[in-house]
């Protein structure tokens, strides 16, 4: 009762799949992904176990095609589920058993697989494919666009509940530790696939790196604004340096990674932003 996108970018080595639907909490079943590995959406009555046995299958180097054909072998269930697969080599590969509610279908590419089942009309898939294609920029914001495009072609036919996006890419997790790039659920909501648009743009607010050009020096506008903000919220008192008082501004709404320690400079978008919340 779920329409997702999978697929992978391999100049950027980056796997993912963005899901929706009326049903609470589908990032906890549907979206499975491993770097350097592919990525699955098992979905449709929905057997989890595929997830995680279809990662290892196609880390070991089976193909998407034979890793869904070993993963429904064996499933009495089959008829029942849908599943998409993009594997390390951006070959695809999507199964809509004969018993999934229509309308339910889905299509392959070069590096994706787009499904659905309990869909509006037969038009939801094409407008993901269409919007996955035409759009330009990484892999998250191609999930995204394509996931959008499906909700507002019409979606789950029973309305909306949930959306998730789930990125992966070597080492794109916090701090380098693990593959874990984008990890956002939206679990209850009237509408959840702008509400999981708002996060991505958190996502790449809090962590995102400008360039240099895109970086704001402390003097002039900006100073004023910042210095009027740390006195409103407390943190430059008579006795505390704008120094101090930035740093532990910036690091109290978790920008450290965005902004010089020594109050030199800020990036443009997370001034703009600050500027917003607190005036």
């Amino acid at each position: 009762m779920t329409f997702s996108i999978v697929a992978c970018d391999l100049k950027e080595k980056t796997w993912g799949v963005a899901v929706a639907s009326k049903f609470p909490a589908v990032g906890s079943v549907v979206p499975w992904a491993q770097a350097d590995a592919g990525a699955v959406a098992t979905q449709s009555f929905s057997n989890a176990s595929f997830g995680p046995l279809g990662l290892q299958m196609m880390a070991g180097g089976v193909s998407a095609k034979e890793t869904l054909a070993k993963l429904l072998m064996d499933d009495p269930g089959r008829e029942l589920r849908q599943v998409g697969l993009v594997d390390a080599k951006g070959q695809a590969a999507t199964f809509t058993g004969s018993g999934c509610f229509p309308w339910a279908g889905g299509v392959t590419g070069k590096g994706y697989a787009i499904q659905g089942n309990i869909l509006a009309s037969a038009k939801v898939v094409p407008a993901m494919e269409k919007k996955f294609l035409a759009t330009k920029g990484d892999l998250p914001t191609r999930l995204y666009a394509a996931l959008l495009a499906g909700d507002r072609a019409g979606g789950d036919k029973r309305g909306r509940q949930s959306a998730a996006i789930y990125v992966v890419k070597p080492n794109g997790g916090y701090g380098g530790f693990i593959d874990r790039w984008l990890d956002y659920r939206v679990d209850d909501h009237e509408d959840p696939v702008p509400r999981l648009g708002e996060l991505i743009e958190l996502h790449r607010l809090y962590f995102d790196q400008s360039s240099e050009s895109e970086r704001v020096s402390l003097k002039g506008k900006s100073l004023e604004q910042l210095t009027a903000i740390l006195k409103r919220e407390g943190y430059l008192k008579k006795s505390v340096t704008f120094q101090n008082a930035f740093t532990a501004f910036i690091g109290n709404e978790n920008f450290e990674e965005r902004a010089d320690p020594n109050g030199q400079w800020i990036d443009k978008p997370v001034l703009k932003y600050l500027v917003k919340k607190f005036t």
